[in-house]
C-alpha cells in the first residue's frame, strides 16, 4: 500500500529526499506522494518530524 502525506505536512522537504524512487513532490502547500510510484519502504515516514505520511 502506498504512503499518503496527511495535512500535517510543514513542508520542509525532508520526505522527499530520503524517498528512493523519488515519488515526493511539492504540492500546494503540503507534498504529496504519487502512489503508482511508491513502493512502501517507509523511508518518508521515518524522516518525517511531525509524523505527515501514513500507510493508506
Amino acid at each position: 500500500m502506498a504512503y499518503i502525506i496527511s495535512d500535517d505536512c510543514i513542508a520542509c522537504g525532508a520526505c522527499a529526499s530520503e524517498c528512493p524512487v523519488e515519488a515526493i513532490s511539492e504540492g500546494d502547500g503540503k507534498y504529496v506522494i504519487n502512489a503508482d510510484a511508491c513502493i512502501d519502504c517507509g523511508n518518508c515516514a521515518e524522516t518525517c518530524p511531525v509524523d505527515a505520511p501514513k500507510a493508506e
